[in-house]
């Protein structure tokens, strides 16, 4: 499994959102890396899909509640890395539903979204974590 204890950001709503895209995206991963699922692959690609389109709009709308709640000081940043986020997950959706299955686009979608899972929920996320640990040692 890709989750490690260490990416909780200390706040029970957020960290379990993080385990269900990370369980999500390795289940993801799990079946396009087969090589043989075929019909399968294109059923999980579409159900990827529409899952990261709902909720990751809703976790980064319950993450960016809590930054605004502690007052982190670097909100509009972490709310730009989000927007951008969500901007990929729909382009890669639109050209999914014009072209259909098309292995390329769901690599290129696959390790874009593992590599930032990880990287910012270990590094952007833990911001967050270290920012309201200091608030609340104040």
């Amino acid at each position: 499994m890709f989750w490690k204890d260490k990416y909780e950001v200390g706040v029970e709503l957020i960290d379990n959102q993080h385990k269900e895209l990370f369980n999500r995206v390795e289940d993801f991963l799990k079946v396009i890396r087969s090589t043989t699922l075929g019909e399968k692959k294109a059923q999980k690609v579409n159900e990827t899909l529409e899952f990261m389109k709902a909720y990751v709009v809703e976790h980064f709308r319950d993450e960016e509640e809590y930054q605004l709640k502690i007052g982190y000081p670097d909100y509009e940043k972490h709310k730009q890395i989000h927007d951008n986020m969500v901007s990929f997950v729909l382009e890669v959706s639109e050209e999914y539903e014009k072209s259909g299955y098309n292995d390329a686009l769901i690599q290129k979608f696959a390790g874009r979204l593992l590599t930032w899972l990880i990287n910012h929920v270990a590094a952007e996320d833990q911001k967050i974590a270290d920012y309201a640990a200091k608030r609340e040692g104040i």
